[in-house]
């Protein structure tokens, strides 16, 4: 028997697109024992998944898991973080492991210089290198998203409004520079003839209240009532779905629903558009402004703009949108 620890600590988008790696694995290696180590805020991104065998998790600490994790007696370490934290955990297991590369520094170019060498290349496929040497190959299945019965949520659970389909606007965000601004939710709401469920954290339900005050019975706000998985399962309802660069983005991906991703200081060229391999590259709409001299002005993301214009946003295409949608 194969006992391979996989380990992404963080965060959610970052975890779900680790699903292939975590499928291919379980599918190519024969009785092959699958653990995951992340974060215990991350849990349950991953507890449900089949492929799965058991899930380790840490606060903030490695040391917290070690003895743990040395107990079992792993044969392989895939590390999909690549980072100091990970590097510790290799070192104290003491056994055989691979990463990928995390192309740091092409990223550090293309924020400074606005100069671009990295390969067109999605995150999913430079994943894929940690595990070559096991002979494991992309089945080009895409991403899996598993959520258990006690979380979803059904059509008769929506309001009366929005059983008979909807369409599903993530409008929240790590970080306010990857998210639409209010306004222009707001105007891009209004020229959608469907139902809209507008989708976030608890941090995003007031956001989500001032949208909702413009719209009646259209638009429901179900920012911070559900769970990620709760969310995830109104994702899997959702006719189309609209989304900033964030974790839903990606489980939208999953449930191969058919995406405008919408991108503000970051670029898809960082490698975390929707990964959609199955499906025609018609069911995903990419919405940036482009030849901005300032754009991307971080690979993460900031508070607030930089240079308080804001125009990688403020001047997105609302006609490209609304037509996906209608």
């Amino acid at each position: 028997m194969k006992k391979i620890l996989v380990i992404r600590f963080s965060s959610i988008g970052d975890i779900v697109l680790t699903s292939p790696i975590v499928r291919c694995l379980k599918n190519q290696i024969m009785d092959c024992e699958l653990h995951f180590l992340t974060k215990k805020a991350f849990v349950s991104i991953v507890e449900n998944n089949p492929n799965i065998d058991k899930v380790h998790s840490i606060e903030k600490d490695v040391n917290e898991i070690i003895p743990q994790l040395y107990k079992e007696g792993f044969d392989f370490v895939v590390d999909l973080h690549n980072n100091i934290r990970t590097y510790l955990v290799k070192k104290k297991l003491k056994k055989p492991s691979a990463s990928f590369n995390k192309l740091n520094i092409q990223k550090w170019i293309l924020v400074n210089f606005k100069r671009n060498f990295l390969p067109d290349i999605h995150i999913v496929d430079r994943y894929f290198q940690a595990i070559k040497s096991l002979g494991i190959k992309n089945d080009n299945k895409g991403l899996d998203f598993f959520i258990d019965e006690n979380n979803k949520i059904e059509r008769s659970q929506l309001p009366e409004t929005h059983r008979n389909g909807f369409v599903g606007f993530v409008i929240g965000g790590k970080h306010s520079t990857k998210m639409l601004p209010e306004d222009k939710i707001i105007s891009i709401c209004k020229k959608i003839d469907k139902p809209i469920i507008l989708l976030g954290g608890p941090e995003d339900f007031e956001k989500g209240e001032i949208i909702q005050k413009n719209f009646g019975d259209k638009v429901y706000n179900s920012c911070g009532k559900y769970s990620i998985n709760q969310s995830a399962s109104l994702i899997f309802l959702s006719e189309k779905v609209i989304t900033n660069d964030t974790g839903l983005m990606h489980i939208a991906a999953a449930y191969k629903k058919k995406i405008v991703s919408v991108w503000g200081n970051t670029v898809p060229a960082f490698g975390m558009y929707p990964y959609l391999p199955e499906v025609v590259k018609e069911n995903s709409l990419i919405v940036e402004v482009k030849n901005l001299n300032c754009r991307p002005c971080s690979k993460i993301g900031f508070k607030k703009c930089p240079k308080k214009h804001f125009k990688c946003m403020n001047l997105i295409d609302e006609e490209k949108i609304v037509e996906f949608m209608n």
